[in-house]
Formats: structure tokens, sequence, C-alpha cells
């Protein structure tokens, strides 16, 4: 018997290993991860429109499922030299901002049910840019920005528009290219 409680104890401390080592190697991929989101997108930080990385209709993407009655469109964010607006006008498509932390995962999203005027402005900032823009900020007349903090100082937005028919898959394509993405400098 006591072979076997050797063996037992061996082959029970090689499943836990072999389990943490499983679990670690879980969670360091996103971190690992060359080709992740962020660096799919990372080229659209210099343009000012957001970037069709799947049209509606089913197109090739490198999304793993596009839903084929969604435009979605991209546009990445560096919060270093300044706050980022984006910024779109609301149709009778349904439109959506999901902001994502560059390492991975969503930290705000909004819909056009938020619209005012049909237009929907969000400005993404560090804590120390919030801080600035409230110093700066005049009392008597107060910014109206939906102003929103980023955990990170890289990132992304993802827009999706909704096309309910066919017919109307260019037109949702239009309203997500049409989504502005600038870059606001530092004062």
């Amino acid at each position: 018997m006591r072979g076997f409680g050797r063996f037992f104890i061996a082959t029970l401390c090689g499943i836990v290993i072999a389990a943490g080592v499983h679990i670690a190697a879980i969670l360091a991929s996103p971190y690992l991860a060359e080709q992740d989101a962020f660096a799919k997108v990372q080229s659209t930080l210099t343009a000012d429109k957001a970037q069709i990385i799947s049209a509606p209709g089913g197109e090739s993407t490198w999304l793993p499922r596009p839903d084929p009655a969604v435009a979605v469109a991209a546009c990445a964010f560096d919060l270093r030299n300044g706050p980022m607006r984006v910024a779109a006008q609301t149709g009778s498509l349904p439109l959506s901002f999901s902001f994502h932390k560059e390492s991975g995962g969503v930290f705000f999203a909004v819909t056009d049910r938020a619209a005012v005027r049909g237009e929907l402005e969000i400005v993404a900032m560090t804590a120390r840019q919030l801080d600035e823009a409230r110093a700066a900020e005049d009392e008597n007349d107060p910014s109206r920005d939906v102003r929103i903090v980023a955990p990170e100082q890289q990132g992304f937005v993802i827009v999706r528009v909704a096309a309910p028919s066919p017919s109307l898959r260019p037109q949702a394509e239009e309203a997500a290219k049409a989504v502005s993405c600038t870059a606001e400098q530092d004062p």
C-alpha cells in the first residue's frame, strides 16, 4: 500500500501543477498576444473618421463571427497627447459605441438613445486631463461634453450601426464611416 500512496500523491501533485500552469497561461494570454484587437485597429490612430472593419452583409473580416446586419467600424485612441472626441449624427438606424481598454475589456458603452438633438459626442480622457478641463472651465458656461475617464492611455472605440433590412445596409455602412474620432491637443 505504501507504493500506491506515493503514486497517488505524485499524481495528485502533477494534476495540481498542471491545473496551475493551465490557469496561468489562460490569464496571461491577453497580455502576451501580439495580434489582439488593439493591434488590428492601431492603424486608425491617425484617422479622423472611424474605419470599417466589418461591413453589413458578412464580407470577410478579422472578426470571428460578424453579424451580417451590423456595420462595425473602429478607431483607436492614444490619450498621451490629449483627449479624444468621438462624435456622430444619429438617424433612423440604431447606433452604439463601446470603449475598450488596450489590454482588453469594455470600460464604457452608450447607444444613440443618449443623443441630444440628434448628436452624440463623447470625450475620452485621462483623470489628469479631466481635472485640467474642469479647472479651465468657465463656471457661467459649463461644458456640455459627455466626459469619460479611460483606465488606460490607449484603447479603441467600436461603432456598431444596425441595418434591420438588407436594403439599409449601405446606409448603415455610411453612418458607421461618418463617425468622427479626433484627437484634441492638451492646452
